[in-house]
């Protein structure tokens, strides 16, 4: 029986395990919580870990993101505009989570965690049933602070590697992130365009010279078909607009099962067999 009492790495750890005893990547999904209400965000996020995701990141909205594409970008925006809260959003994420053996990874800026305070921000992660965090603007070169405080909390830091990152930058990264390595697959924005084959798969492979931390590749993953090709050199795949697509088509009510449906879809194309 799975222990979902663990913390961290060592839940972001038995989600990739069994991913790989199934033959199979792992399958990362991000929703952004409080989109496009507190209610249909909670069941949204409870029908993508009924439908398969093996780890949930929730999105935590920021103003001024540099990463996100128009899609995420628009979701953001929603919850901003009505008010809703990093205490509430954080709510919904343990409301959503709390049970499963799903770990939930925070993703937000650096900004909004350094704005809360790194100790408190640390604090909430843990005290919502996260067992990560990433913040893809914090270089790791300047990151001893906050993972100092995340520790505190057995809090994964995930970082970003991209195609054109140094040598010495994929030491770095390979040495201080925890869960798992996040590939970047398109140099650019969230939701715009395929992954760019060729060099990610190169990415991946250096990344392999220097760490047994899985490495998951997103930016690029458009559909199941992107992901099948993903799954075949990554332990692991992230799909991010795609999903926020499918709960903006159609009326509220039915965002739920839109996301089941498409959790479900991508869940059948990670096997590698």
């Amino acid at each position: 029986m799975s222990d979902v009492s663990a913390r961290g790495s060592d839940r972001i750890a038995a989600a990739f395990a069994r991913a790989a005893d199934e033959d199979r990547a792992a399958l990362i999904v991000y929703l952004t919580a409080g989109y496009p209400d507190p209610a249909i965000s909670r069941a949204c996020l409870r029908a993508a870990v009924e439908a398969g995701a093996d780890i949930v990141e929730v999105g935590l909205p920021f103003s001024d993101p540099i990463m996100d594409g128009p899609v995420i970008q628009a979701a953001n925006q929603t919850v901003l505009d009505a008010g809703i809260g990093l205490g509430e959003q954080l709510a919904i994420a343990r409301e959503a989570l709390n049970g499963t053996e799903v770990p939930g990874v925070a993703m937000t800026y650096v900004t909004v965690a350094d704005t809360r305070g790194y100790a408190r921000f640390a604090t909430d992660c843990a005290d919502a049933g996260l067992d990560g965090v990433i913040l893809p603007d914090l270089p790791v070169t300047e990151s001893d602070a906050w993972r100092a405080a995340a520790g505190e909390h057995g809090l994964a830091t995930v970082f970003l590697a991209s195609s054109v990152s140094t040598p010495d930058r994929l030491d770095a990264i390979a040495g201080a992130s925890a869960g798992w390595i996040y590939a970047i697959g398109l140099l650019g924005v969230t939701g715009v365009d395929a992954v760019d084959d060729a060099p990610t798969r190169e990415l991946v492979a250096r990344l392999r010279e220097r760490t047994d931390t899985p490495i998951a590749v997103g930016i690029g993953v458009r559909d199941r078909a992107t992901a099948q090709e993903v799954a075949t050199f990554a332990d692991g795949v992230i799909v991010g607009s795609a999903l926020l697509r499918a709960v903006a088509d159609g009326e509220p009510a039915g965002a739920p099962e839109r996301v089941r449906a498409l959790v479900s879809d991508l869940r059948a194309g990670m096997s590698r067999a």
